[in-house]
């Protein structure tokens, strides 16, 4: 197998970020506790081999487990101020190399270099919000019935946070988590997806230096590699108050199941079968961005991905064909060259699983309007580069049940008002993210209402991807009801803790209790 591609400046965004191409040696990453069979990464952009990294064994596990163990001991007692300042540095690296990290990420999972440097973005963002977190880190006062007495709560840390990421989001979601465990007094260890270890090298790398110019253990950060049977290391470990997953529905379910079997927590972030309702007062212009961006955006591979559009009889017509005029105006290419809108799938595997969806909803009934396949010829050598499809489908097709990751659109047609579309939308096992286009305030409330979307994230008058950080992200349901990101997620990661204070010389027993000595 070649060495990396050269085009696009890959090679130089590797050594800025500290990574041996495949023709330079073995690549294990700083704090990295692995020494097993190697994992070869190869791009699914052009096939080649990026890089070779090893495997986590036993051994190598419990010598991380060492290391986080002592660094938790003196990282919980610095103040959260202190804490948000190595991480303020830590986005500041991010800034220093995002340009490098988006390229990489591109490279290696595929998604376009826009949404590379988009995603290093994200994992800025984080930090400036864990940053200020880490003065606001709060418990409430209560009222006590006893006299003389205060009450009040306080978060304390967990300890060691164990993370199992997905190769969709190879970095974002990592820093999710680890800016806010980290401000909230945690430590880490992340198992990246095995589809993706190069990322998790460079990660690592960058915050590495920060710990190092601030002389603090490396353990706060660590790194192990690969499948899931280094992530059962973790679920089963008692020493990992919580697991933080993000991956299949199927695995989220092994997950919680091992987690839960020693008391422990997770944090569950799994499939979507995200849809966006169309009604008649939408604005059609905005409906097809919101739309196609939603259902091609990453080659389909977002958990909020869009997967179905239910679209009102009324203007069903006029929807599906301005849909299917803007795909095909979509270009396929290469990721990192800017000219083009969607890349390759993650691997053949993937390709598979599109192809499989493909066949199933025209077997259960359906009917193609933008014709799928997988391409091939000069620049598509990989075989993962495949056409966006759309077709149309009953909500209670198996395959349209199911979360396909992977271009593939569902277009649904309902009738009446928009309850009729909310009970479609809200009639699939998985309750991540959710949308309606219309002008019509009734509608939007409605959707929005006790009685409307059943998802974590219901938006109006945009898609169903882009989440922001500011809000905590996540879903209902087969989601996994897990909250990453913004708003209150930071106390997933702390341990509540009620506190009572006797400042008498009397000790009065709750509920009024007569116990005299």
């Amino acid at each position: 197998m070649e060495a990396v591609a050269t085009n696009f400046g890959i090679n130089d965004a590797l050594k800025q970020l500290g990574v041996k191409a495949i023709n330079e040696g073995t690549s294990t990453g700083s704090n990295n506790f692995s020494n097993g069979p190697l994992i070869e990464s190869y791009s699914p952009v052009d096939g080649a081999l990026i890089a070779s990294v090893k495997s986590t064994t036993k051994e190598d596990y419990e010598k991380a487990m060492t290391s986080a163990t002592k660094a938790f001991k003196s990282w919980r007692l610095m103040p959260a101020p202190q804490r948000g300042e190595i991480v303020r540095q830590f986005g500041e690296k991010l800034r220093e190399k995002k340009e490098a990290l988006g390229k990489l990420v591109s490279y290696e999972m595929g998604k376009s270099y826009q949404e590379g440097l988009g995603e290093v973005q994200e994992m800025i963002d984080i930090c400036d919000f864990a940053v200020g977190l880490s003065r606001q880190l709060h418990g409430l006062t209560m009222h006590s019935e006893r006299p003389g007495h205060r009450m009040y709560e306080q978060y304390h840390p967990l300890g060691i946070v164990g993370i199992i990421s997905a190769f969709n989001f190879p970095v974002a979601v990592w820093s999710w988590n680890t800016a806010l465990a980290w401000i909230c007094g945690d430590v880490c260890i992340w198992k990246p997806s095995e589809k993706t270890p190069i990322c998790g090298i460079a990660c690592q790398n960058i915050i590495a230096e920060v710990l190092k110019d601030n002389d603090l253990p490396e353990g706060i950060s660590c790194l192990i590699n690969g499948d899931y049977k280094v992530g059962e290391m973790m679920t089963k470990d008692t020493r990992v108050p919580l697991v933080s997953a993000t991956g299949s529905t199927r695995m989220g379910k092994i997950v919680a199941k091992k987690v839960a079997g020693r008391l422990g927590k997770s944090l569950l972030e799994l499939g979507g079968n995200n849809a966006i309702i169309v009604t008649p007062d939408a604005d059609i212009k905005m409906t097809v961005i919101g739309a196609v961006f939603g259902a091609v955006g990453t080659c389909g591979q977002r958990c909020t991905s869009t997967r179905r559009l239910i679209i009102h009889e009324s203007i069903y017509e006029q929807v599906k064909n301005a849909v299917a005029d803007a795909y095909k105006q979509l270009r396929i290419g290469n990721p990192l060259d800017e000219n083009n809108h969607v890349g390759p799938l993650i691997d053949t595997d993937a390709v598979e699983m599109y192809k499989h969806a493909l066949e199933k909803v025209i077997d259960e009934g359906g009917k193609v309007v933008v014709e799928g396949g997988v391409l091939s010829g000069e620049g598509y050598e990989s075989g993962c580069y495949v056409k966006p499809a759309i077709a149309e489908a009953q909500n209670d097709f198996e395959i349209v049940q199911h979360e396909t990751f992977a271009p593939v659109l569902y277009l649904l047609k309902y009738t009446g008002d928009v309850e009729n579309a909310i009970d479609i939308q809200n009639g699939v096992a998985q309750g991540l993210s959710s949308a309606i286009m219309t002008n019509n305030l009734r509608e939007a409330e409605r959707f929005l209402s006790h009685a409307g979307s059943d998802c974590g994230i219901a938006n109006v008058n945009i898609g169903t991807s882009g989440a922001e950080i500011g809000g905590a992200f996540g879903g209902e349901k087969e989601t996994g009801g897990g909250r990453e990101s913004g708003s209150d997620a930071w106390k997933i990661y702390m341990r509540r803790q009620t506190n009572t204070i006797n400042y008498t010389t009397e000790l009065p027993l709750a509920q009024g209790i007569k116990f005299d000595l």
